[in-house]
């Protein structure tokens, strides 16, 4: 089975477009498919709307919520509830083209257990966030410490047990993208054309934005807590200089002594609070209790002899045909 998770908060005016879309999109899958709806909190007539559709197709699952509980929060919540194989996790705005599941689908058959669907290009009517977009995976593609496809949301595919080792992830503040590719398995991209909003405004205030960029950084950077660190070096650096040209001035030498004791002071706190963020980034790492590897799969020995044992069999198959095909060959007289 193929679930799809889509949260929804306040998305009246395209609900019934997007139910089409997804519905036009999973049954050109030869696959059972259900679509889990999770009803964020909405305040409009979302959630009537969604019962209405699961009364006439039977595909579809609703999750209501207790209360808004964010992005993240309708996510997880759609996780937990989906039974499939594998899980499509996209956007209710359309921004996603459903249209493009079959391709991800289509890499997950060929064998991939992670299917990242990553951004060719964008549409966005919202002058600011197309401008502020493009910088944010730019300095995150800079800061990570671990390598995240960039371009990319959540739009994506991930088999059973890569939900099943997210799920295993104890943190809350959670960057989705990141722990997707942090978790590793084989991984395959589909290039898509982001498109713009179908309807309505954007339900995500430029606050929750802030605080997912920053989710992101944080938890796949130390480079922050180290800056302190680089600003030492560059102050000790600084005072090495001027202290040098005090040395070696004869007019200006006190001038030059007060900016390299400035400057030698400035590195001394610089560098306590950069041993401190060292420290503080190791007590984060253990709280967030991260495994330290996950595991794919355990090949047995026995497992390995039975392969071995197949492939011989049917070598021995193919041998025997040849053989026989030659012996009831019939060739002419001389």
């Amino acid at each position: 089975m193929i679930s799809v998770v889509i949260p929804i908060y306040n998305e009246e005016e395209i609900l019934s477009i997007l139910h089409r879309a997804v519905s036009n999109a999973m049954n050109e899958l030869d696959e059972a498919w259900e679509v889990v709806y999770v009803n964020d909190g909405s305040k409009d007539s979302s959630l009537d709307l969604l019962r209405q559709l699961q009364q006439s197709d039977p595909h579809v699952v609703v999750v209501d919520l207790s209360r808004n509980w964010g992005h993240m929060g309708a996510i997880n919540a759609g996780l937990q509830t989906a039974r499939g194989d594998a899980i499509v996790l996209m956007d209710g705005d359309l921004q996603d083209p459903p249209e493009v599941v079959p391709q991800l689908v289509d890499a997950w058959r060929n064998g991939a257990q992670v299917v990242t669907a990553v951004r060719r290009s964008r549409q966005e009517s919202r002058k600011v966030l197309a401008l502020l977009f493009p910088l944010f995976y730019k300095v995150l593609g800079a800061i990570s410490d671990y390598p995240i496809p960039l371009n990319c949301g959540i739009f994506g595919l991930m088999d059973r047990q890569v939900l099943d080792s997210l799920h295993g992830l104890r943190e809350g503040n959670r960057y989705l993208p990141g722990l997707r590719a942090w978790v590793g398995y084989r991984t395959a991209i589909v290039y898509y054309d982001r498109q713009d909003r179908v309807g309505g405004e954007g339900k995500l205030s430029f606050i929750s934005r802030i605080k997912y960029a920053m989710d992101a950084i944080t938890s796949f950077s130390y480079k922050p807590l180290r800056l302190s660190f680089v600003l030492a070096g560059l102050s000790f650096c600084a005072a090495a200089g001027f202290g040098l040209a005090a040395v070696a001035s004869v007019m200006n030498g006190m001038f030059y002594a007060l900016f390299a004791t400035i400057f030698f002071m400035s590195s001394l706190p610089l560098l306590c609070i950069g041993v401190l963020g060292e420290y503080l980034g190791r007590v984060y790492d253990e709280v967030r209790a991260r495994p330290l590897s996950i595991i794919n799969r355990v090949y047995e020995a026995e497992e390995a002899l039975a392969e071995e044992s197949i492939r011989a069999e049917a070598e021995f198959t193919i041998a025997n045909r040849k053989v026989d095909g030659k012996v009831g060959r019939m060739y002419p007289a001389a």
